[in-house]
């Protein structure tokens, strides 16, 4: 975004290091190695795979992609950045292992010492945080004073309200969430807010069934068990173009899980591959219509084959034309589709791709 302002932003903002000028032969992917989480097994037990990011950047290199020297490196999110929303008894909270054990649903972790946990498991998170905000990730659980369904710390939340403290223009902003559960992190931290229009599209039955979130979504999409490819591409292409019509935000932050997919254990719904990389085309047709700036964060996704998804996905809008130099040069500087890379049950795979 060419209208980006300095690491100290408005008056009042703190110093961040999250800000900074990127090379023009960096592609708008953000990733780190920091994503993957990986201690002693510990992260199997969860079924989240905390180490999908490192594959798709891998399926990405063998399809000739990317290179390291393209993709923006993420940084990991400082304590002054995360207490822009957070409160300091939140993040206090994060150095008692049994409160981390209980928000990443990994029971193990209760009998780690907290320095283990900060440098295994938080550290990782705040990075894929770091990268949601410069752009990248999907902690759709978390919100300023509570964490849950392995999110942490509320990045789309801290991505929004930076965006809107720093980046001149920005003032208006569009959630469309489309991973299989309700997204009532963002939901309950942009509850009174009228600059975020939120459109959640979710499986009704399943976690989190927050009844107080839902009073902040704008346009609410409740699918029922097995909702398959035809009936779920129509309602995302219907509402999706509803909801950008209805109110045009200078910003679209795309939450793409892959929890959608057909056998997940945890999302219930039945979409086929083929099916997920046609969604993600739909809002990236949408946004780039419009020529509104795209900020894409990965999610959830419980299956080991969400990975070569993700990065599938990610190859056919590059031949679309919707993302990498072929957007850039149609769209203008300040239309430039955002992806990035980082998520769970939020998260995301690029930040400006």
């Amino acid at each position: 975004m060419s209208k980006k302002e300095d690491s100290r932003g408005k008056k009042g903002s703190h110093q961040t290091e999250l800000y900074a000028e990127v090379p023009s032969t960096c592609l708008p992917i953000v990733y780190s190695p920091e994503y993957n989480i990986t201690f002693m097994g510990l992260e199997k037990l969860h079924p989240f795979d905390a180490g999908k990011w490192g594959k798709v950047i891998h399926f990405l290199k063998e399809e000739q992609f990317i290179t390291d020297e393209v993709i923006v490196l993420a940084r990991e999110a400082s304590e002054a950045d995360l207490l822009v929303v957070h409160t300091a008894r939140y993040l206090n909270r994060l150095k008692w292992s049994l409160v981390v054990a209980t928000i990443t649903e990994i029971p193990p972790l209760l009998f780690l010492p907290n320095f283990l946990v900060q440098r295994k498991v938080l550290k990782p998170l705040r990075t894929q945080t770091g990268g949601t905000i410069m752009v990248g990730g999907g902690f759709h659980h978390c919100s300023s004073d509570k964490g849950g369904g392995f999110c942490a710390y509320a990045d789309i939340t801290l991505a929004i309200k930076f965006l809107f403290e720093r980046v001149e223009g920005v003032a208006r902003a569009t959630i469309i969430d489309l991973d299989a559960h309700q997204g009532n992190g963002h939901e309950r931290d942009f509850l009174e807010d009228r600059r975020v229009y939120i459109m959640d599209v979710y499986n009704r039955h399943i976690y989190p069934g927050d009844g107080y979130a839902k009073r902040a979504i704008k346009r609410k999409v409740e699918l029922d068990w097995g909702t398959e490819d035809m009936e779920y591409l129509q309602k995302v292409e219907l509402h999706s173009e509803g909801a950008l019509n209805e109110v045009r935000p200078d910003i679209i932050i795309y939450n793409a899980g892959t929890d959608i997919l057909d056998g997940d254990p945890l999302g219930g719904l039945a979409i086929s591959p083929q099916g997920i990389i046609k969604r993600d085309e739909i809002i990236f047709r949408a946004a780039r219509r419009r020529g509104i700036p795209i900020l894409m964060v990965t999610s959830g996704g419980y299956q080991k084959k969400t990975a070569r998804i993700i990065a599938d996905s990610i190859l056919n809008l590059h031949r679309q034309g919707l993302i990498g130099e072929e957007a850039v040069e149609g769209a203008g500087p300040s239309h430039v589709p955002l992806m990035m890379s980082k998520s769970v049950s939020s998260g995301a795979m690029f930040s400006a791709i």
